[in-house]
């Protein structure tokens, strides 16, 4: 079984990623639909990992690996 992210040391080169309003609104609405009053870790990674992928398909952020 995998190590869960929260147990998981932080990588030290990390790039950071701010969630725009629509992907905060994305994980908002991925812990109402869980039964959770608030976005968790996972909610949150989920959402970043979306909004990179967009950002990928569009051709922007081209610092990130």
């Amino acid at each position: 079984m995998p190590t869960p992210p929260w147990k998981k040391p932080t990588p030290p080169t990390t790039a950071k990623t701010k969630l725009t309003a629509a992907s905060i609104a994305w994980a908002k609405a991925a812990a109402r639909k869980a039964g959770r009053r608030y976005p968790n870790l996972i909610d949150n990674m989920a959402a970043a990992r979306r909004q990179l992928g967009a950002e990928h398909r569009r051709g922007g952020r081209t610092d990130h690996p």
